[in-house]
């Protein structure tokens, strides 16, 4: 008779689930970071965002 109440599946799935949260994390970090380096970039590089009158 085999009783097989416990396996390694649960353990595995796991490692997958943090690896998939950990992936998420990370890439939704960098997806903002960089729509904020963007957005700082286009203010620096706008003609008139540092240029003082000449009047």
């Amino acid at each position: 008779m085999i009783h097989i109440a416990y396996t390694h599946w649960p353990y595995i799935a796991a490692s997958y689930g943090c690896a998939l949260l950990a992936t998420l994390w990370l890439g939704i970090g960098l997806a903002l970071r960089l729509h904020r380096a963007t957005t700082r970039l286009a203010l620096l590089e706008r003609p008139d965002a540092r240029r003082k009158p000449t009047v």
